[in-house]
């Protein structure tokens, strides 16, 4: 390596503050508050000793005012939606139980009443729910339908007679489930159910049902079972909810929406019954932001703290005879980590914007349909891929630190893996999230089809035909081979090159989703049965298309991020950052970019070697850049990001210099057997 590579210097104080994106003062204050113990996970704690813990973490969060920067301003907030996510995301390194618990009662329960109520609702609810005397439950999930809302089996029938719906579950299957708040500490919820009216089903609405009296028994008709210990998370009273012909007043009818009258009328702003559900799920919305934003700083926190153990951990003596080698020197540790660590940059700088484009709709800025649809689909694709990056992350940091990492007590990689875990089915299965991510992508390419003139229409089939004899004829390949004969410099060049980038990833999303479009269309107007069974055929290739959209997602805030850095060393390290996030997803879907002719088979060889030069160059960087993260060792309360792993480490190199110099140090069995020669 090149010391032009190693003398470079990163700003960590420009580069943090290119992290904390747009709330970074919100985060920062989050954050400092989150070192105080008294926030903290505790370990060897009973299931219900933790549940305590988590609830009295609530109220102090309460008391201090430090939630509900989403709310009016009328009620204590301050109506910024991107700053209360933001500060949201820093409460994981404190207690993962404590933010979802939190999460459940001011993202979910609250906000629920808050975008789907009225003002005198408002007046009503709010201020109990923001000062935690009114726990609550957010009920939509049901044991048999999971992700598939829209099907949900609880009923909601309006009574005109008593002015009054019954909440109803008609059988188990229509149990809420998973529920947060709902084994203990829940006294109202905000139930979903389908709306039921002179004898029309006017689809999933929301209603206030209170659920438990002041000494925490159950009221008439409301029944339930506590989840009991789970895989994560037990901080958290998860249960079963279920109604027996519940009755509630009409006014507990979360109505901005749709509104039922003292005769049974039906009314809504909304005539669009889908586009009036998704609506209604809005909260589900911030839950995904949430969920993406804080997976991206779990896996930063992660990398903290295995690359600098990576740092100061030695193991075998690999380039020399007295001293053992540094686990990141190691060209496989810096593929491990370092990959990691720039696709968790990739993560940051994707969730930053998927927290503006939050914040534009949900204050108000920008609140158009179009909008609030492109949100949906932002925050489906960027949720699943980052937290399924965490789950990766953590557990590849958890094995990079060996035993050490595995010590929960101590380095916490297990108990923060576990409690992650939930997260890639919180708000939505992520394969199901990609597959609504899918069927945007498909609506969008049959727009850009739709009622073109005869010949804009034969131009794009032949310019797709000529391109697709182009790929599959081999040309493509012939072409860049040629090009790259004995220039492995300017293959390389090729690869880094951020116009190239920009078409690798955007011509495998393109060639994908019109694949399948290409495949869905000749049943398009064939039976339900049939277009259903074309779907399930091609339903994989449709989540490979919506995981490749969400990946040039992070490909794009990425580059856009570094345009905003201004001093030029870090902008070159940056970039080479980059660059190893862009070429190892490249590689990871290598075989698909060679089958198509998107990148020769020669290209594909420097690739590979390019990308482990590229980790190899960031290596003296590594510890500056999981740095500039931010945390200290409040945050982590990791052991071996403490210095003890270093002051071993030191202690057994000086006791062997001082063995070595008295002159008493044995003689290697090897080398005694060569002087007997």
């Amino acid at each position: 390596m090149s010391s032009q590579h190693k003398d470079l210097r990163l700003d960590q104080d420009t580069l943090q503050e290119l992290l904390l994106g747009p709330w970074a003062e919100d985060r920062r204050q989050i954050r400092k508050i989150m070192e105080e113990p008294v926030f903290h996970h505790q370990f060897n704690l009973t299931k219900e000793e933790q549940r305590d813990l988590t609830l009295k973490q609530l109220h102090e969060l309460a008391d201090r005012k430090l939630i509900g920067k989403a709310y009016p301003t009328e009620f204590g907030g301050k109506e910024n939606p991107g700053a209360n996510v933001a500060g949201f995301a820093e409460m994981f390194h404190a207690n993962p139980s404590m933010q979802i618990k939190g999460g459940v009662q001011w993202g979910l329960f609250g906000s629920a009443i808050l975008t789907l109520g009225n003002e005198e609702q408002h007046r009503k609810w709010l201020p109990g729910v923001l000062n935690l005397e009114l726990p609550g439950v957010y009920a939509m999930t049901e044991i048999g339908h999971g992700s598939d809302v829209g099907n949900i089996d609880t009923t909601a029938t309006y009574i005109p007679e008593n002015d009054e719906f019954e909440i109803h579950t008609p059988f188990k299957a229509a149990w809420k489930e998973f529920l947060g708040n709902a084994a203990v500490h829940g006294k109202a919820a905000v139930v979903f159910a389908q709306l039921i009216t002179q004898n029309v089903n006017y689809g999933v609405h929301a209603f206030f049902v209170p659920l438990r009296d002041d000494d925490g028994n159950f009221l008439p008709g409301v029944g339930g079972e506590d989840d009991g210990f789970k895989g994560g998370l037990n901080g958290v009273d998860n249960g079963r909810l279920h109604f027996t012909q519940v009755r509630i007043p009409r006014t507990n009818l979360l109505n901005k929406l749709g509104d039922v009258d003292d005769t049974g009328k039906y009314s809504t702003s909304i005539p669009s019954s889908g586009r009036r559900f998704f609506t209604m799920l809005g909260a589900l919305v911030q839950g995904r932001v949430s969920l993406a934003t804080t997976a991206a700083n779990a896996s930063a926190l992660a990398l903290t703290g295995a690359v600098s153990y990576g740092n100061q951990r030695r193991q075998f003596n690999a380039a020399s005879d007295i001293e053992e080698q540094v686990l990141l020197d190691y060209g496989l540790h810096q593929r491990r980590l370092i990959d990691r660590l720039a696709r968790t940059y990739a993560d940051i700088f994707v969730t930053n914007d998927l927290l503006e484009k939050f914040h534009e709709v949900f204050s108000g800025a920008d609140d158009t349909d179009e909008n609030r649809q492109e949100l949906e689909t932002l925050a489906a694709g960027i949720k699943a891929v980052t937290t399924w990056n965490a789950m990766d992350t953590y557990q590849e940091a958890r094995e990079a630190t060996g035993g050490a990492g595995y010590i929960a007590s101590k380095n916490r990689f297990n108990a923060l893996r576990d409690d992650l875990d939930i997260y890639t089915t919180f708000e939505g299965d992520n394969n199901v999230l990609l597959q609504l991510v899918g069927r945007r992508l498909l609506g969008d390419y049959s727009k850009e089809l739709s009622n073109p003139s005869f010949k804009v229409l034969t131009r794009y089939v032949a310019e797709r035909a000529e391109n697709t004899l182009y790929q599959r004829s081999g040309l493509r390949r012939v072409v860049q081979q040629v090009s790259d004969v004995g220039s492995d410099r300017r293959s390389a060049a090729w690869l880094k090159d951020t116009d190239v980038q920009r078409s690798l990833f955007t011509d495998r999303v393109r060639t994908q989703v019109a694949e399948v479009a290409e495949a869905l269309r000749p049943v398009a107007k064939k039976s339900q049965v049939e277009q259903a069974r074309v779907f399930n055929e091609n339903q994989y290739d449709l989540i490979k298309a919506s995981k490749s959209h969400a990946q040039l997602l992070q490909w794009e805030a990425f580059t856009e991020a570094l345009e905003g850095i201004k001093d030029d060393e870090t902008k070159k390290i940056m970039t080479w950052t980059r660059d190893l996030f862009a070429l190892s997803t490249i590689e990871d879907d290598l075989g698909w970019f060679i089958e198509y002719g998107k990148i020769s088979q020669q290209r594909a060889r420097i690739l590979r070697q390019y990308t482990n030069r590229l980790a190899a160059r960031l290596r003296p960087h590594a510890q500056d850049l999981v740095d500039s993260f931010g945390y200290n060792q409040h945050h982590l309360r990791m052991d071996i990001t403490s210095g003890v792993e270093q002051e071993r480490q030191d202690e057994a190199m000086e006791y062997y210099r001082r063995l070595r110099a008295s002159g008493d140090l044995p003689v290697p069995e090897k080398v005694y057997r060569a002087r007997q020669k």
